[in-house]
């Protein structure tokens, strides 16, 4: 992986949370988004356990360093951190390629609003739905694009892997009010 300005690498399973979390701060990222990064990859966490369950292969160290990063733009554009808008999601991408981030991750700032997009990767995806999920926030519709993705990739029986996922998004979204509370 690419070294960033504060000498770390995004990527490194172990670290790549609080990698993350060392650049967000570095670019000077407000306390609240940082504890709303922290808060998605904790939910993006809970996500990857469950594939993990299900001998489910994905790229575990981009998941959760899009989950913290997702939002990075919004720096830039501290107005949507209190209200709609797209504007931070290039302005994020931008701002992370410019500090060595690699260019997948850093595409989760563009891709976390844009998942339904049929060149969105799994990872981009399941970074998307943790975004939902961490404030107990349920898409059926990206949670179908990931179920299907998986049912091909695995070959598993469909509606099994929708029983065990869909008991998985569940979970995670029961604990959303608790991650909410502390959001503040």
């Amino acid at each position: 992986m690419v070294d960033g300005p504060t000498g770390t690498s995004i990527g490194a399973l172990a670290g790549a949370v609080e990698e993350a979390r060392i650049l967000l701060e570095a670019l000077g990222a407000p306390a609240r988004l940082v504890t709303h990064g922290l808060l998605v990859a904790e939910a993006a966490e809970a996500l990857l356990s469950g594939l993990r369950k299900l001998a489910v292969s994905v790229d575990a160290p981009w998941v959760l360093a899009g989950a913290v990063l997702h939002d990075t733009g919004k720096i830039a554009h501290p107005s949507e951190l209190d209200a709609p808008g797209s504007s931070h999601e290039l302005a994020g991408e931008r701002l992370l390629l410019a500090q060595g981030v690699p260019a997948h991750i850093a595409h989760t700032c563009i891709s976390h609003a844009s998942w339904n997009d049929p060149a969105c990767s799994l990872e981009e995806r399941l970074v998307a739905l943790a975004d939902a999920l961490w404030k107990g926030v349920r898409r059926p519709p990206l949670e179908t694009l990931i179920i299907d993705e998986i049912a091909r990739r695995t070959r598993m029986d469909r509606w099994t892997l929708f029983v065990a996922l869909d008991n998985c998004f569940e979970s995670i979204a029961d604990e959303g009010p608790d991650r909410l509370a502390r959001s503040r």
